[in-house]
Parts: C-alpha cells; structure tokens; sequence
C-alpha cells in the first residue's frame, strides 16, 4: 500500500438528448386513461397565440435572431406547467422538444448547431442559472461577479474580466436570484434585500437586491472547484516543501491555527489543504456560514448557521453552533471564518482542552489578525478588560499563517508566525518562514523567495512529544 500524503510529508452536463418516454398511461388513441399523473402540455401557451411571423433581412444575423427566438419563447413557454415535473430528465426531454417544435413552426434560418445551441440556452433558462450557466460550467473561472444585468465579470487566476454575457432586464436577473435562493429555503425581497446561499456544487453566492443596490441585482459566485491539495499548494508555489512539512507537524500535533488573509487570498483553500493532515479516527465538527470546506475524513459533523424567518426569528448564529459543538464531543472543531462574538467561544474552547482548532479570519498581516480576534471579543459583550482578552489569545492561539494575493493574481503563504507569550500586556510573536518579494518582472509575474528566519518555534518540543522531529535544518537560514 503507497504511504499516505500524510505519511510522506511528515518524515457536473444536461442529460443526453433521448426519446420521449412511452406513456405507459395512455389508450390506444393516444388520449391519457386518467391513471397517474396527467402529461405536461408545455405548449399549450404556444398554441393560443397567433403565429410570429420572423421577420428576416440582409443585416439581421444569426446571433440576433437567436437572441429574439430565445426571448419570445420564454415570455410564451407555459412555465407554471414545469414545475409539475419533479424528474430533472423527463423536464429536459420536454423543454427539448417544446423548444425544437417552436424553432420548426418559426421556420428559423438556422443550422443545425445554431438550433441545438437555442435549445441549450432554454434549457438552461428554465433548469438552470440562465446565462451564467456557460461560465459555471468552466472549471478555470473562479469568481463570477454581476453588476446588475448588462455587466456580468469572472476571475481566472487571480485576474478579472469582463464577459459578452448579459441579462435582458433586472426581472430576468431577479428571476435567476429567486431560483438560486429558492432552493436553499432563503428569500430575497425589499424586506430581506441580502442574501447568502449555496449552489448544488458548493459554491458559495451572496445577492443584493435594489434598493440596496443602485443599478440592479448584483450576484457574486465564489466557485470552488476541485480540491487542491497540499502537494497542489507546493507545486503552484504557494509554499515550500519545508514550510509545508512544518505546517503538517503542526496539525497532527493539535495546535491551534488561524489562518489570516484578504479576500480572495486563498484562506479557504489553504484550510481544506491543512485539514488533510488531521488523523482520520479524529471527530470533527465544522461551523460555517455559507458550507465551503471539503474534508476528506470520513468522521465529520458539519454545521451551517440559519438567518432569521420572515418573522425576523430562527436566527442561529456561529456562537450558538459553537457551544453547541462544545457538548458534541469532538477532537477538533472547525470554523470556516472567525468575524464576530464567536471569538471568544473559540478561545474557550482551545483553551478548555479541544486543540488542533483551525479557522480563519480576514486581516492583512499576523498582527492584524490578533487585533482583529481581540475586537471581535468585545462584541460578546461582556466586559473583559483588556488584559484579560490579550491572555487569552496568547494562551490559546499558536500559530497564524498569512496568505496573500500577489498582484499577478498568484497567491503565497507570505507569513508563518509563531504566538509566543504576553509581555506588558502585549501579545508577543515570532515569524518562522515568511516570503521575501524582490520585485515584477515585464509581464507583470511577481518575483520573490521563501526563507526561514532562523528561529526555531518554542513549541517545537510540544510537536516532538507528539513523535514528530524537526529537523534543525529545517528553520536553518539559507
């Protein structure tokens, strides 16, 4: 059996076109015998409206008359009728052959491939996420982004830009939003105009609606593609092997992390990646607002935070789960990001016998993110002096990683630091590794290098109780 990564560092298309399915319900006449559910006319709208007479000339083109095939039969389909049909398959099939009817009956100039592009986008109107579905279907986007109907951007590695894509109106984008959140049991009205939910895939979307939003609904799609592992992280040089080997003694010695950056630095990923060193036989829990992470044990409770009702009741926030989590016996307890009074249960916690805790938090520099965990305290309210906060942090937390997102779109581990102690009532740090940046050559890519400090951790004899050696090369400055 191959040695575990484990072990070696440490010493979603439509379904395919098919014929419509006999109608095992219906007589010799073709007519239903009244046994079972009744068949979805998705025409019958079609049928009672006069004929559109495609208007055609030289200057007209293909894309146009797509675009107006499209619109027109959207507006005529008898939507109500699909949500009759609960078989994702059979709803297919029947979209298919209403759109392909249409296009006939319209005697449309259209090739083969332009038609079986039309039926496509109405599938996707109708099934899926509209015009977005080209782009979540291409595994190298990573951000999607709508500025309202007429300006919808993505991000490939690290970098934006803006796509051909378009909504016809804020209705047709609202209409997307309410089926995105609809499915997760969230609304989105003038009364409730923010809104965060999760796609079938994981990914991660939050809407904002007028009057909130001045020039239209605005979607943003946070894309998580497949799982990069830590030898990904390594080989996209995110990070040494030596930083990465360091980084795994620590997870398998329970120390606590948190693992700071900005947005889009990559804190999530590096999260899921750190996770692969935690031994499987250990119990789990996560605590998330929006389900991100992607553990690989098979021991894992996982925990979501709910917004209010309509009545503005229900809410249950990350503090609640995590004194919920406290009495579910775990070994360690996850939290996808740290941001409110739920600070302080999580310093409880590590400091009441559940190391091996990781999280992660928004804040540009190590010492940005223990400021920011001391803040985030007092919004528990309760009136801890200073000095009293401070020592919890200091006894709690052992290390902070800080990620970063160069400007060419890359991300790095920029920081490995080491919480040391408190010292007149300032919480002491050492950095272990940190990344050196040299400069930007003429495309644009960002130069640097990783070093160690030369400074071995004070808990590296915690890690060596654990089994684990350290080499004292590995902290040696090179």
């Amino acid at each position: 059996m191959a040695p575990s990564l484990r072990d070696r560092l440490l010493g979603r298309t439509p379904p395919p076109d098919a014929a419509p399915a006999p109608d095992h319900h219906a007589n010799g006449n073709g007519q239903p015998t009244g046994e079972g559910e009744r068949p979805v006319d998705l025409l019958a709208g079609l049928r009672s409206v006069p004929e559109v007479v495609v208007v055609q000339s030289e200057s007209a083109t293909v894309d146009k008359l797509k675009r107006e095939l499209h619109t027109r039969l959207i507006e005529r389909l008898d939507l109500s009728a699909l949500e009759k049909i609960r078989d994702e398959a059979a709803l297919v099939q029947q979209i298919r052959a209403a759109v392909l009817e249409f296009l006939r009956s319209e005697q449309a100039p259209m090739s083969a491939a332009e038609r079986d592009s039309v039926v496509e986008q109405i599938v996707w109107e109708v099934t899926g996420l509209g015009p977005l579905e080209p782009l979540m279907r291409d595994e190298t986007i990573s951000d999607i982004l709508v500025n309202g109907p007429k300006a919808v951007y993505v991000e490939r590695k690290g970098k934006l830009s803006r796509t051909s894509v378009v909504f016809r109106d804020n209705a047709h984008l609202m209409a997307i939003i309410d089926r995105i959140v609809s499915k997760v049991g969230r609304r989105v009205d003038e009364s409730s105009p923010m809104v965060d939910a999760r796609l079938a895939d994981g990914s991660r979307v939050n809407a904002i609606i007028p009057p909130l939003a001045l020039d239209g609904p605005v979607i943003s799609i946070r894309r998580f593609g497949a799982t990069i592992g830590p030898d990904k992280l390594v080989e996209f040089g995110a990070m040494t092997p030596e930083m990465l080997r360091f980084l795994a003694a620590c997870v398998v010695s329970r120390l606590n992390i948190i693992i700071s950056g900005g947005t889009g630095s990559g804190k999530t990923t590096m999260l899921n990646a750190l996770s692969a060193f935690i031994p499987s036989h250990e119990r789990i829990v996560t605590i998330e607002d929006a389900a991100e992470l992607r553990l690989q044990q098979s021991h894992v409770v996982r925990l979501e935070t709910r917004p209010p009702n309509t009545e503005g009741r229900g809410e249950v926030l990350a503090r609640d789960l995590v004194k919920n989590a406290l009495r579910m016996r775990p070994d360690r307890i996850i939290i996808g990001e740290v941001r409110s009074a739920e600070a302080l249960d999580m310093l409880q916690a590590m400091n009441t016998g559940h190391e091996g805790s990781l999280t992660t938090i928004h804040a540009n520099t190590p010492r940005d993110a223990l400021a920011r965990i001391e803040t985030m305290v007092l919004f528990a309210g309760t009136n801890l002096p200073t000095r009293a906060i401070r020592e919890q942090i200091a006894s709690a937390l052992h290390l902070v990683v800080q990620v970063s997102r160069m400007s060419d779109g890359s991300r790095r581990v920029t920081s490995i630091t080491e919480i040391t102690n408190m010292e007149e009532q300032i919480v002491t740090a050492q950095e272990i590794f940190r990344y050196r940046r040299r400069g930007v050559d003429a495309d644009g890519r960002v130069h640097g290098e990783f070093e160690a400090t030369g400074i071995r951790p004070l808990f590296a004899d915690m890690i060596s109780t654990r089994g684990i050696e350290l080499s004292s090369d590995l902290f040696r400055v090179r």
